[in-house]
C-alpha cells in the first residue's frame, strides 16, 4: 500500500500525522511526504536561509521512516486553492498513485492548512480517498477514525524535534497532550496514545477502514469492585 501525506509546512506531517505514518511503515507501506510551502515565514531570519534549514529538517524527519519529501515550494503564508496549487497536486497524485491521501482538516487553524485541504480535495477527485488529520488542539474536530500510536509516539516526538528551527518542544508537549486525550476517548489505558482522523465519504469512496492501521483496542467499562460502607 502507498500512502501520500501532505502538510502545508515542513513540520506539519510530523505534528499532525507522523504517528499514523509510523504505524503504516511498521506494516510495510510505502510512504510519500509532500510539503506545500517553503516555510520561509516560520521563524526569524533571512527567508532563504530559513527555507533551506527547514527543508533539511524535513528531510531528516522523513528519513526516520524511509520517506523522501517532495517540496512544492509555494510561498509560506499565501497558499490558496487556486489553479496553480490544484495543478501541482493533481500532478503529484498522478505521479505517486497513492491508495490514500492524508492532509489537514478543512477547518484547521492556519489559512495555509485550510487552502491545502481544499486543494487536495479538489485534486483528488475520483482518484484517491482523502483522510483529514486532527486540528490543532482538536478544536472543532469530530473524529471518525483513530489510529493507535502508543508504540510510535517516541518516534513521533523525535521527528518533531528534528525541526530545531521551530522551538519543537512546545509541539512535542502539545502532541503528547492531544494524542493522550484521543487515546482516552477510546478508553485506552494510561500511557497510551492515538491520532484522530475524519473521513467524509465521497463517491466512489464510502468506506476506508481496510486502508487504516489498527485503532486502539476496545476495553470494556467495568463497575467498581470496592465496597462502600
Amino acid at each position: 500500500m502507498k500512502i501520500l501525506a501532505l502538510g502545508a509546512h515542513p513540520d506539519d506531517i510530523e505534528i499532525f500525522m507522523f504517528g499514523a505514518m509510523a504505524a503504516y511503515a511498521a506494516q510495510g507501506a510505502e510512504l510519500v511526504f509532500a510539503i506545500a510551502t517553503d516555510g520561509a515565514k516560520g521563524g526569524r531570519g533571512e527567508p532563504q536561509s530559513l527555507t533551506r534549514a527547514r527543508r533539511e529538517e524535513a528531510a531528516v524527519a522523513a528519513d526516520l521512516l524511509g520517506a523522501t519529501p517532495h517540496f512544492l515550494d509555494f510561498p509560506d503564508g499565501a497558499l490558496v486553492a487556486d489553479a496553480a496549487l490544484i495543478a501541482a497536486l493533481k500532478a503529484l497524485i498522478g505521479d505517486v498513485k497513492p491508495d490514500l491521501a492524508i492532509t489537514h482538516a478543512p477547518n484547521d487553524y492556519h489559512g495555509d492548512h485550510r487552502a491545502l485541504s481544499d486543494g487536495v480535495r479538489i485534486a483528488a477527485s475520483f482518484t484517491v480517498p482523502v483522510l483529514h488529520a486532527d486540528t490543532l488542539g482538536g478544536t472543532g474536530f469530530s473524529p471518525t477514525h483513530y489510529v493507535d500510536i502508543s508504540g510510535h509516539f517516541e518516534l513521533k516526538a523525535m521527528a518533531i524535534r528534528a525541526h530545531q528551527s521551530q522551538d519543537p518542544e512546545r509541539f512535542v508537549d502539545a502532541a503528547r497532550t492531544q494524542n493522550a486525550f484521543r487515546a482516552g476517548q477510546c478508553n485506552g489505558p494510561a500511557g497510551s496514545f492515538a491520532e484522530a482522523f475524519r473521513f467524509e465519504p465521497i463517491f466512489p469512496f464510502a468506506d476506508i477502514r481496510a486502508l487504516l492501521p489498527p485503532a486502539p483496542v476496545i476495553r470494556p467499562v467495568t463497575v467498581s469492585t470496592k465496597t462502600v460502607k
